[in-house]
């Protein structure tokens, strides 16, 4: 049950009664929400109907306000109604319907919060794609936490997700890796390498490969030519990064149905030849020059004449170059074969999820996007922003174990994957993040993720208690759907089932935005609730969820307590995050 969804219906009904023969575009009644009141001293329900349809009704707010409380007046489910502000109409709703929400989570389970906003369509979620050259470092673990949860949330509202990584494996850093891999190969069989020369990678990752390389080939890839053995290495380096790659992701239970070469788009009859091939055809290349961008001119930029694609006819700054100078693609001519081949494979809605660096990437997947598709699929480019690591306060900014940035691995090995799944989500993928070890070590309210946690743990002990004190008593989930619901009456009760009735809500808000840190955010406020409650009971014998002498009240809090759990442990499980039952 939506209470907010069924008031908005309400309200719809009330416009259409009140002012039916006027015509008000869909456009415009979409504008109109019902959500809890800023100030839940203001009621339980609050909508700005009446000012979104002021201005084409050419009527004062608060007039057309007063029609619709006329409607709500006769309500059987509203306790009262009434004007604030502007225009707002703010509602307050009986107890019964606030008892009908508790029986329909009861029922509904683990489905409660459930919707078919997606209706089953195809959505492909691309997230890490992080260069196949190394461990996998914190800086790409937010991306990989915030994509692999909006996957979780978008199926939980039936879309047809896929999770996708898309490989790099196709540029000039591979050849680096290789040479990089060879020079641990030489070692390997006993060759003093000295110091790693400048623009290798350092890492201590690639003494295993070289080993590898040895076990393979023995010393034969030393009478090789370079380009023979860059070859032969590229392949077994690419393959062992892959398996360290998902590893890493491994431990957040991260899984991709889909790891993307890069290297299948290029050659003669590849995508990217067939993509060009087809913007030609579709008059959406030419030959021409690009003016020199404002400011700092990049190192990728070429005052020549050049084979372009028309990205400013689809919203994008400029045209964009798709060949380099030497004759090789560029990037974007990648990106763009990419894109059309997932909206070939049947994607239209497609989202890509980016590191902090990648914010001039926006404007041109979503012309490539457009023009690829002449205007069918979409994409959502999402930015994840830097995550700052500290201890007690301090930054740190190398790890000892990789001689490079802190990876994955250190972070979840110290504090857990539950810790950094949850802090990574505790706040918007577009501002940057701090994240203190310290801090997430705490078992304190201070704590987000222990503080939820806890709170399901809490609720736990509540029904061990129940056992304990009244084993005789039946508590199972279909004793609790036959509680007498009218007896949570009290306005602690009332108000820990307003919180979890907004659960569907959130649900559809966030999906529909692309935004699972809400989730995060509304579950943090279920917890408070539920600790707000226990406190009170620890003050107030006849708030306590446990009470042998009455037991009728005692099951129904028990049955509120259930209530709270599902939402909890539902919300946690679209975060990646466990729900414990007991805390060490």
């Amino acid at each position: 049950m939506d209470i907010f969804a069924d008031f908005s219906i309400r309200v719809a009904n009330a416009i259409e009664q009140s002012f039916g023969g006027e015509k008000l575009p869909k456009t415009l009644l979409d504008r109109i929400v019902v959500e809890p009141p800023r100030d839940s001293s203001h009621g339980d329900l609050s909508t700005n109907a009446a000012m979104v349809i002021a201005k084409p009704l050419g009527k004062n707010p608060r007039e057309i306000a007063a029609k619709i409380v006329e409607f709500f007046e006769q309500d059987e489910d509203v306790k009262s109604v009434e004007i604030a502000g502007p225009g707002f109409i703010n509602i307050r709703l009986k107890s019964h319907v606030w008892h009908q929400v508790l029986a329909s989570i009861l029922e509904l389970g683990s489905e409660y919060g459930r919707s078919d906003i997606g209706k089953g369509e195809k959505v492909n979620i691309e997230y890490v794609s992080a260069n196949p050259t190394g461990p996998m470092h914190v800086g790409h673990t937010r991306g990989a936490v915030f994509g692999d949860a909006l996957a979780s949330l978008m199926q939980f509202v039936n879309y047809n997700v896929t999770r996708e990584y898309y490989v790099n494996d196709a540029g000039g850093q591979v050849d680096v890796l290789a040479k990089s891999a060879f020079l641990r190969y030489r070692e390997a069989l006993g060759e003093d390498i000295g110091k790693i020369p400048e623009g290798l990678y350092p890492g201590d990752y690639l003494v295993p490969v070289g080993q590898a390389l040895v076990s393979e080939f023995g010393k034969t890839l030393l009478d090789m030519p370079e380009k023979q053995w860059l070859e032969l290495v590229k392949s077994q380096v690419l393959d062992a990064m892959l398996d360290l790659i998902k590893q890493d992701l491994a431990k957040l239970n991260i899984e991709h149905e889909i790891f993307f070469s890069e290297k299948t788009l290029h050659g003669k009859n590849g995508e990217i030849a067939n993509t060009i091939k087809w913007l030609e055809e579709q008059d959406l290349v030419y030959q021409g020059k690009l003016e020199p961008p404002k400011g700092k001119t990049p190192e990728d930029w070429e005052d020549r004449e050049q084979t372009l694609f028309r990205a400013s006819n689809f919203g994008d700054d400029t045209d964009r170059a798709l060949v380099k100078s030497d004759g090789s693609y560029t990037y974007f001519a990648s990106d763009i074969a990419y894109h059309r081949e997932k909206y070939i494979r049947g994607f239209n809605h497609q989202i890509v999820v980016l590191g902090a660096d990648h914010s001039g990437y926006i404007k041109r997947l979503k012309a490539a996007v457009k023009a690829i598709s002449d205007g069918e699929a979409d994409v959502d480019v999402r930015i994840c922003q830097l995550v700052r690591l500290l201890r007690n306060g301090q930054q740190i900014k190398m790890s000892k174990r990789s001689g490079e940035l802190v990876t994955l691995a250190e972070v979840v090995d110290e504090v857990g994957s539950d810790a950094v799944r949850f802090m990574l989500l505790f706040r918007r993928n577009d501002v940057p993040l701090d994240f203190d070890f310290a801090l997430v070590k705490e078992q304190t309210r201070d704590n987000p993720v222990f503080y939820v946690q806890y709170a399901h743990a809490r609720a736990c002990s509540i029904f061990r208690t129940a056992k304990k004190e009244l084993p005789d008593m039946d508590i199972s989930e279909d004793a609790l759907k036959k509680a007498d619901i009218s007896l949570a009456s009290s306005p602690e009760e009332l108000e820990l089932i307003s919180i979890i009735a907004q659960y569907p809500r959130l649900i559809a808000i966030a999906a529909k935005a692309h935004e699972p840190h809400k989730i995060a955010f509304y579950i943090h406020e279920v917890a408070k609730g539920l600790h707000k409650f226990w406190a009170k009971g620890k003050e107030n014998p006849n708030l306590r969820f446990v009470n042998a002498n009455s037991l009728n009240v005692t099951l129904t809090r028990l049955a509120l307590v259930h209530a709270v759990n599902v939402v909890l442990k539902s919300g946690l499980a679209i975060l990646g995050v466990n729900a414990p039952e007991k805390l060490s």
